[in-house]
Order: C-alpha cells, then structure tokens, then sequence
C-alpha cells in the first residue's frame, strides 16, 4: 500500500468513534420480536433530518396487493448510546432481495439421479440485496434496505439479521400473499457453492408503480446498489430516481439469468457482473482478460461506461471506456471455508469506498480485502466483516 493510501484509509478509523452509532440507525437490538406498524414513522417525524434538504414522504399508494407497514422504525431507537444521526452523510440505500439460505454442506455435487447425504444443513439469512446492505451496516456506513418478506419465520430472521448488522428497516415491507424469498446453498468442502433460489415475496407483491416513500430514500441517497432477484421493472423505477437525482447506481448482475433492459443499464453507472455472468451477457468468451476486455466493450455497447467485473481467485478489474481496466489481485487467505456472499461483500465494500469519496484504486483494494475476510466464515450475512477488521487487514497486507 503506498503511503497516500495508508493514510487514506487510517483516516476511515475516525469513523470507529461513531460506528456503534452508526447502528443506531435501527432498533432490532432492542427487541427481537416481531413489531410491524401500520405507517412509517420516518413519516411523522418532526426530528427527522438526516439529509439536506429534509426529505418529506407521503402516503404510500394503494395497490391490489397486501402489503403491511415498515416493520421497525430506525429513528424509534430508545438507547442513548444510539443517538439518532442529524446531518448524516446520505446513506447506501440497497433495493433487492431477501432470502433465507438453506445451507447443506456435501463433498460433491450429486449426478443426475443420484441421492447423496449432506454433511449438515442450516437455515440462515442471506439474499443479494440483504447481503449487500449488511455489508453497509458493518462497515459503519449508513444504510437503507428496501425489500419485501413475508408473513413467516424465516421473513422474522432476515428481519433480525439485517436489523443486527446496522441496517434501517424503515422501507422493509411485509406481504401476506407470498412467503419469504429462500435459496438452497450445496456447499462443497473446497468452499465452492452451487445455489438454486426461490424467488417468493422477491419477485411478487410489487407495486407497479414504487411508492414515493421508497423513492425519496433513492433520492435522497450517496448511492444506490441494484441486483437481478427482484423484477426487472422495479430496478428500472428506481434507477430512473437515482439518476434523476444525479445518485450514482451499480448494478449487480446476479439474480435472473434473462437480458438486461435496456432500459435499466442506460440508468446505470457502474454494471457489476463476475465473469460467468459478464459471458451470459455478452455471449462473448471470459476465459482470458483479453477476451474479458473484448466482452466489456460489449458492454459499453448497450450503454453502461464502467464495468466492475468479480474474477474469483484472479480477484477485479474496473474497466472504465476510454481509459487502461484497473486490475486488482485477491489478499489471500490461508483457508477458504465458503465463498457464499463474497461477491456482495466485494461490490458494496466497494461501493462504500466509493461514495467516502475514496480513489478508484483505494475503492478496489478496500473491497477486495472485505471479500477475503467474507471467504473465511461460513454463511452469507454471517460472515460480512466489521470495517475495522478490513482496515487492520489492509495495513497488514
């Protein structure tokens, strides 16, 4: 790490003083009950003002569908080691999923009908989106998390888990007419994982049209992180908001394996996909970085200027038309346990770099140590690490 950097990121550890206030952002931590309300107190609060200007919310739309209020209010905080953040920067605001992962550890994946037994099974919280807001959360950073569950066990764990890694809840919206999104994980004893997702309340119970409650929090954000497990025309509501607004959006291309409107990469600033995901797209070879170089300029092609790409253990390059891709290795570790959520972990680490105002390359270095710490522990959200543990990793490496 050169010495700018080194200060660069020393600088981050001011934040420690006001990490645990940053969760003060949410109030899971004083109750682990099921609370939904019928309004969104952000709504009716006097104090409320986190941004500038102060942002004013209206009523939620009607719509044919049943959707309960906000379950928890992240300004409700009565702990006064929680103090509720005025003048805040504008908070990463991630709209996706929730899932409860089904985790089943095997030594291989079994053939075409074969039945093998798995070493143990678990349910945890996890999903694209809850993944990438928890990451926000404990990195210190405040965050929003826009998504649906539903009326059952496994919406109350996301609920909890999000709640614990520091994420507001306020535009978290239960539905009765879908259960919680969920996915089976095959995790391999090499840490490999294959995942098969369900997408329930993810992919139904939307508005047509967002309500202009969840689309203010786009305005009003640093930054916006998008995914594939939710509709398609839900992104592209609020892809238009955020650009409205002159927010910036990534896009994760996980989630549905179909062709990306248009549309929604035309709103898009930086289009994150892996290299799997980056030669579905394209149709294009991603075996070498040169052939992944020429499928990025596919991308350009239907209308995004940056792409990040993940590249597994070859670790990221930011390619960015018209200029030389940034390439940034992986900081290795002794043992990967399960690389479950580490391409979450990498693009919202990267994005909070990005919206503290952190180089490009700073941003890479940031977001690669965080996905080595992920690979570590087993489980998606569980294993999102704590924004120091990143900073002692990156002075040491």
């Amino acid at each position: 790490m050169t010495k700018k950097q080194d200060q660069n990121f020393q600088e981050q550890e001011n934040w420690d003083s006001v990490e645990d206030n940053m969760r003060g952002l949410t109030t899971p931590l004083q109750s682990k009950h099921w609370h939904p309300t019928s309004k969104n107190s952000l709504k009716n609060s006097e104090n409320f003002n986190l941004y500038t200007p102060q942002v004013q919310f209206n009523e939620k739309n009607s719509n044919k569908f049943s959707r309960k209020g906000k379950p928890i209010s992240c300004l409700a905080s009565e702990n006064q080691n929680q103090p509720i953040l005025k003048d805040s920067k504008p908070p990463l605001v991630v709209v996706g999923s929730a899932n409860a992962d089904i985790y089943v550890e095997i030594d291989r994946l079994p053939k075409e009908g074969e039945t093998i037994s798995a070493k143990t099974g678990e349910t945890l919280a996890g999903g694209k989106g809850a993944n990438q807001a928890v990451c926000g959360g404990k990195l210190g950073y405040p965050t929003f998390f826009v998504g649906q569950v539903g009326e059952d066990a496994n919406g109350k764990l996301i609920s909890e888990a999000l709640g614990n890694g520091g994420v507001c809840l306020d535009y978290l919206t239960t539905v009765s007419n879908a259960p919680t999104g969920h996915a089976v994980v095959m995790l391999q004893s090499d840490g490999q994982n294959s995942i098969i997702i369900v997408g329930g309340a993810n992919m139904s119970c939307w508005p047509e049209k967002l309500s202009s409650e969840d689309l203010e929090i786009v305005r009003s954000a640093g930054i916006v992180l998008l995914q594939r497990e939710i509709p398609d025309f839900v992104n592209i509501q609020v892809a238009k908001a955020a650009r409205n607004a002159g927010v910036p959006v990534i896009l994760d291309a996980g989630g549905v394996d179909s062709p990306i409107p248009s549309e929604l990469l035309q709103c898009v600033d930086i289009f994150s996909p892996n290299e799997s995901e980056l030669a579905r797209i394209t149709k294009m070879p991603t075996g070498s970085f040169e052939q992944i170089s020429k499928a990025v300029e596919q991308c350009y092609a239907l209308g995004v200027n940056q792409v990040l790409v993940k590249l597994g253990a070859n670790g990221s390059a930011l390619f960015t038309k018209g200029e030389e891709p940034l390439r940034q290795p992986i900081i290795k570790t002794a043992k990967v346990v399960d690389t479950t959520g580490a391409g979450d972990t990498f693009t919202a680490a990267f994005a909070v770099a990005l919206v503290e105002d952190k180089s490009k390359e700073e941003c890479l270095r940031f977001a690669a140590a965080a996905a080595s710490l992920c690979v570590q522990v087993k489980g998606a959200i569980p294993s999102m690490p704590e924004k120091r543990a990143v900073i002692n990793l990156l002075q040491s490496a």
